[in-house]
């Protein structure tokens, strides 16, 4: 049981499959919930792309193309969250759906993740800024920033990349975000220490927790995710009290399975005043600090 004003998180390492039939798929995925829920984590974390492992269901001709690939997970976009959402409610648990392809508008794809509560409702992050090969692929980003307010408090998600530019988070804090999710998908070392750097440094900023989940292994069949190094982790600021470290958890790199951790959200408000340091407030104070942050829509999936 997770303390009053605390809440129990489980970041996945997840490693990319090559299912046969979307019957596998779904076999694999559900049995990752039902580990997930049984370490009694109340928000399950999925990695960025994990949803593209969907593509070896539609045999070599399509997982090995990265055009074919891309629009044919898009379209099973719907199945994939109806199927998440029945998980969440049947097991009890929030998840955050590994991140994929989704059309927008014809010929517009973009990378989001879905948000998703035991009661059904369902909160859509797009990816804002897109890597160099996400550009190549033309996959384009998304115009909006959200924060959804759960049963479990403000969260935030910053898809990859996105955690690596400090005034999309701070965006998502100062309208209100307590955590903020950061499914990954990295091919090589230096990669996963990007991510790891990033997610220590806005939790350091904005007084705020960091969940990292990655991709994990080698999925040699496809040409998106072929290679993938990570390690999970949950990161709060370093503060007397709280963390020597600022790291709740970090998991063994690129070994699959669930990484699992409490973060405090109460004392973690009370740093925001009375830390050793007030980052999050003295934010302002440095020149340029004042500037206008971006639009951030607050959605309610309570």
């Amino acid at each position: 049981m997770t303390s009053p004003g605390s809440v129990k998180f489980a970041a996945a390492q997840y490693p990319i499959g090559e299912p046969n039939t979307s019957f596998d798929w779904q076999d694999k995925v559900e049995q990752w919930v039902v580990d997930g829920a049984a370490t009694g984590a109340e928000l399950l974390v999925f990695p960025e792309y994990a949803a593209i492992e969907q593509a070896a269901t539609f045999g070599p001709e399509v997982a090995g193309d990265l055009e074919k690939t891309l629009s044919a997970v898009a379209s099973i976009a719907g199945e994939r969250v109806a199927f998440h959402t029945e998980l969440a409610a049947k097991y009890g648990v929030h998840i955050l759906v590994g991140s994929g392809p989704v059309e927008q508008a014809p010929g517009r794809i973009t990378n989001a993740a879905q948000l998703i509560t035991p009661t059904g409702a369902v909160g859509t992050a797009t990816k804002s800024m897109m890597t160099p090969f996400e550009k190549d692929w033309g996959v384009v980003g998304g115009e909006a920033l959200a924060v959804f307010d759960t049963s479990l408090g403000r969260i935030g998600i910053a898809i990859c990349y996105d955690s690596e530019f400090p005034v999309l988070v701070r965006a998502m804090c100062v309208a209100g975000a307590d955590v903020i999710l950061v499914p990954s998908c990295t091919e090589r070392i230096s990669g996963a220490y990007r991510i790891t750097t990033a997610a220590r440094a806005r939790a350091l900023e904005n007084t705020c927790a960091v969940v990292v989940s990655p991709t994990v292994g080698d999925a040699l069949w496809s040409p998106a995710v072929d290679v993938n190094v990570g390690r999970a982790g949950i990161y709060v600021p370093a503060e007397h009290g709280v963390s020597d470290d600022g790291v709740i958890v970090e998991g063994e790199l690129n070994k699959p399975g669930w990484v699992t951790g409490e973060v405090d959200f109460l004392g973690l408000r009370r740093l925001r005043d009375g830390g050793e340091m007030h980052n999050a407030a003295d934010w302002a104070h440095q020149p340029g600090g004042d500037a206008p942050m971006p639009d951030v829509e607050v959605v309610d999936l309570r």
